[in-house]
């Protein structure tokens, strides 16, 4: 009797994708420079009163969703530790939950933008996220681009268009008739709205990361849409401590600071954020239209999404939306 052959195979060969639970929307309280916190508790309490109204609006107003569900909200905060640290967590964080919470909100997840730059410090072995994310980068070419210009992996430069020639002739010295012609945006609607991205400056081996990349790092992670060799990254760090470290590094880059809260990641997002803020996220979405995304993840959140009922826009810029209060 003849029996068949054994069938081997490397289990690196088969990848699996983590999958990671998800809210129907993930809801940003803000992000601050460390200079708004140096200015006392009075500008955290001015900043989360200025808040609140939209978040319920946010809250009530959700959906659609079938009948008989209710969504999935949870709550976050970003706290900008990679470009200074005039404070301590000890010292901060406090006042912060505590200004939350006199206007009636919860800060469910709290997350170091640090942790959005290098690896996660209890995974050594994986890769720095914007590093990642970089790599997923494919630009996309304008209409006539003959690839001159080198790839943003590069330059660092990433934009939504074609940029102007960089070499500026004139039309009576250039025997060709070739003259300056102005940049122009892919798809434009009658008017270009022309961006140029820095997304790190400084040396290769010491990169500074830009406000814009690792703020689309931050909707990714948000999303669900990040992975590492098929796992998930930035997996939020229950946190039951009365007390916060002294070092920003000895604090896990995203904690869950409320038990009963909703999943971090979510199907959408909604940032409600300074207007300062508004020419960054313009940034993130030009970005956020470039990255590849793993087809596996989008897969899982398609097949979720759709058991439940509920849309999510197919591109992935789309998922994501934002409120600039005055005098936030």
């Amino acid at each position: 009797m003849n029996r068949p052959a054994a069938v081997f195979r490397e289990t690196s060969a088969e990848p699996r994708t983590e999958s990671v639970p998800f809210s129907h929307l993930s809801l940003e309280l803000g992000h601050l420079y460390m200079e708004d916190f140096v200015e006392g508790p009075s500008r955290l309490r001015r900043h989360f009163a200025a808040v609140r109204p939209w978040v319920d609006a946010a809250r009530t107003g959700f959906g659609p969703l079938p009948a008989g569900r209710r969504p999935r909200i949870s709550t976050c905060f970003l706290i900008d530790d990679y470009f200074s640290r005039l404070s301590t967590p000890a010292e901060l964080i406090p006042p912060l939950l505590e200004a939350a919470a006199e206007a009636g909100l919860t800060i469910d997840y709290l997350a170091r933008e640090s942790g959005c730059a290098a690896a996660d410090p209890a995974h050594r072995d994986r890769a720095e996220l914007a590093e990642s994310v970089l790599h997923r980068l494919v630009e996309s070419p304008p209409p006539g681009s003959n690839g001159f210009r080198p790839p943003v992996s590069r330059t660092g430069w990433l934009t939504n268009g074609r940029r102007a020639p960089g070499v500026r002739t004139s039309a009576a010295l250039d025997a060709t008739g070739s003259v300056w012609q102005p940049p122009s945006e892919t798809g434009a609607r009658g008017h270009s709205v022309f961006m140029d991205v820095e997304l790190w400056n400084g040396p290769d081996e010491d990169r500074t990361w830009s406000c814009a990349f690792l703020a689309s790092v931050w909707q990714l992670v948000r999303l669900g849409l990040l992975r590492d060799n098929g796992r998930a990254v930035l997996t939020p760090t229950p946190w039951d401590d009365k007390e916060f470290p002294a070092e920003w590094d000895a604090l896990p880059p995203v904690l869950r600071l409320n038990p009963q809260a909703a999943p971090f990641t979510a199907y959408v997002t909604c940032s409600v954020l300074p207007a300062r803020f508004l020419p960054v996220e313009h940034a993130v979405r030009v970005i956020l239209d470039q990255v590849q995304v793993e087809a596996e993840a989008l897969g899982q959140v398609a097949e979720r999404s759709a058991a439940e009922g509920f849309d999510v826009p197919t591109a992935v810029v789309d998922r994501t939306s934002y409120v600039f209060p005055p005098g936030l």
